[in-house]
């Protein structure tokens, strides 16, 4: 399948099952986008009608191209076959190993976000925090059902995960004291609004942590809008310096600053590169996931306006890249040599059959979009995962098991799409949350563009 489209006065083709990326002339664009549907006469006809003007093309230079065209075919660089679709057969069951979980420490928080997938920022049963007999048995649980995995990943999430900040602690030094004698690694991450950084919490976080992502919305006008502490105050003024000497002690890495916007900031380019004003250069800006009839939700009047921020987005940063000033923005971020491998490519992010989330009780489910939903529990820490059933329909979910995603030239960069928003906006897990497909492949189009003119991504 190849993909084709213009973009920043560039005309670009990407090869999507070999990941191939070409920028190329007219001439070679429009013979392209021929090349499987026409014969050479035909082709050569109609580009030497097309392109009369051009004393350059004649028969012999387009003859010439379409032999290139050819011997990109014969190298996979171009209208190569699917690979995929026999690998795709039970891969889901085929790993049987969790590598990652979300523990929600606090379902509990400080400030009082409008857009919050909790809603009350007390989720799903009221306020609660874990305590640490419950995430050693996480802990032991993941260490026990890993196989043979060395790199385990746990996120410290809420809520708010500082408002149990000791238990945060306790755990990352208890699964220190496991790592030897399971020849595992913890890889820990910590998510944050900020309000509770202070000096010791960055240390440790700083000494710990893996990651840290920052939530922070942009301008102060527009985190202030929807980011409030109880009392009704914006938060952007507390939290800003704090992210900025954390980020300075981490030495600017191990770190990104997330945002979310709605149809309230549009023009979310603004945004980040206010972000990035700021000096933070690791950075995420998300489409708020909600109900359609929510007073901030995007819908399709929106992509016409969000569409032309992408693409602004991508023309700052190449000009930022070649003056010395980059950043990298999560959805353009791409590795097209060393890229995912081909089974996450094809599953994704292993939601309920290699990641979990734990509530604060000690419940399992499928990641903290499914948190709360009875059809989704799948276990507790105890008794381990109970509900095969639950398991074995998200470990059925790939890209060739979700039919609008058969023929669609993006599948193996989003592996699908998210499983939990498929859910939420069409009902089936086998669906897409057909919104958020739109966006993507337009966030793809601008990060192959920025590959192509040699950004650093």
């Amino acid at each position: 399948m190849v993909h084709q489209y213009k973009l920043a006065g560039r005309n670009m083709v990407l090869d999507t099952n070999s990941g191939s990326l070409h920028q190329v002339d007219d001439l070679a664009y429009d013979a392209i986008a021929r090349y499987e549907t026409h014969t050479r006469e035909e082709i050569a006809t109609e580009l030497l009608a097309r392109y009369s003007y051009m004393p350059d093309v004649n028969p012999g230079e387009i003859a010439a191209l379409l032999d290139d065209i050819a011997a990109l075919e014969s190298a996979g660089q171009l209208f190569t076959p699917d690979i995929y679709q026999d690998l795709a057969t039970g891969i889901g069951q085929t790993h049987g190993a969790y590598k990652a979980m979300c523990l929600h420490v606090a379902h509990t928080c400080n400030l009082s976000c409008a857009y919050c997938f909790a809603g009350t920022n007390q989720s799903h049963g009221g306020a609660a925090l874990m305590s640490f007999e419950v995430g050693k048995a996480a802990l032991d649980f993941l260490l026990k059902h890993s196989g043979t995995r060395q790199n385990l990943e746990v996120d410290f999430f809420g809520g708010e995960p500082l408002l149990n900040w000791d238990v945060v602690k306790q755990l990352v030094a208890y699964g220190r004291t496991q790592e030897e004698r399971w020849d595992k690694h913890f890889r820990f991450t910590l998510t944050t609004n900020g309000i509770g950084l202070n000096d010791e919490v960055m240390d440790f976080a700083n000494r710990e942590m893996d990651t840290v992502v920052l939530s922070l919305d942009g301008r102060k006008s527009v985190h202030d809008h929807f980011r409030k502490t109880p009392d009704g105050r914006g938060s952007y003024d507390i939290v800003v310096p704090k992210f900025q000497e954390l980020v300075r002690r981490r030495g600017g890495k191990g770190y990104y600053i997330r945002g979310t916007f709605t149809r309230h900031n549009l023009d979310f380019t603004e945004d980040i590169l206010h972000m990035a004003d700021l000096g933070f250069t690791e950075l995420s800006m998300e489409p708020v996931v909600c109900p359609p009839d929510a007073p901030y939700a995007l819908t399709e009047t929106h992509l016409p306006t969000l569409f032309t921020q992408y693409e602004r987005l991508a023309a700052e940063m190449e000009r930022r890249n070649q003056t010395g000033q980059s950043f990298r923005f999560y959805h353009y971020t791409l590795d097209l040599d060393h890229g995912p491998c081909a089974h996450k490519r094809l599953v994704g992010c292993g939601v309920g059959t290699e990641y979990l989330a734990v509530t604060p009780s000690g419940a399992f489910f499928p990641c903290h979009q499914f948190v709360g939903d009875p059809a989704y529990a799948m276990g507790d820490v105890w008794q381990g995962v109970t509900t095969p059933a639950v398991a074995a329909a998200l470990a059925s979910c790939n890209v060739y098991t979700r039919p609008a995603c058969h023929d669609c030239w993006a599948k193996l960069y989003c592996s699908g799409g998210c499983a939990a928003n498929a859910y939420h906006t069409s009902g089936d897990l086998r669906g897409i949350d057909a919104y958020g497909c739109t966006l993507f492949k337009k966030r793809l189009e601008c990060a192959l563009a920025l590959k192509a003119a040699g950004c650093i991504l």
